[in-house]
């Protein structure tokens, strides 16, 4: 179960990264060329932000169901936090994805109370591509592409 659950986050997190950059890159784009905010781009950033929260359930099952989660009984939280591989994986992917996904969630949201078209595309270019940075900075390079 748990290798299952592992691939499908992994090829899942494809595809919120192609539409995070489809949105983000979209919101930017229409901010800084002072295009109209449409019915599409709330389409793009409602995808983005469901395909997010759908990673994020995915990477919860997963870390609950993970034999690493045992490492904390059995090196402590400091013994975890000393290995740069235990922390990326028990502590800084999560905590920092899950900021991500409420940042878009944020973002997504403010964005709907804005009434024209310019607030609406900066606040999710800025929301959006926070997120993006975060979720670039805490993804398991060496594992994910190898």
């Amino acid at each position: 179960m748990y290798e299952t659950i592992q691939v499908l986050h992994s090829y899942w997190a494809y595809l919120v990264l192609l539409i995070l950059i489809l949105a983000t890159g979209n919101a930017l784009f229409k901010s800084i060329t002072g295009k109209e905010y449409s019915a599409t781009d709330f389409r793009i950033s409602l995808f983005a932000l469901i395909v997010s929260h759908i990673q994020l359930l995915i990477g919860l099952i997963l870390y609950f169901v993970s034999p690493k989660l045992a490492l904390f009984s059995e090196l402590g939280m400091g013994g975890v936090m000393k290995d740069a591989i235990n922390r990326l994986y028990l502590v800084e992917h999560p905590l920092i994805n899950i900021i991500g996904v409420a940042l878009i969630t944020i973002g997504y949201s403010k964005h709907k109370k804005k009434l024209t078209s310019a607030p609406k595309l900066k606040t999710i270019a800025i929301f959006y591509t926070i997120a993006l940075v975060l979720f670039l900075s805490r993804i398991p390079w060496s594992t994910w592409l190898g």
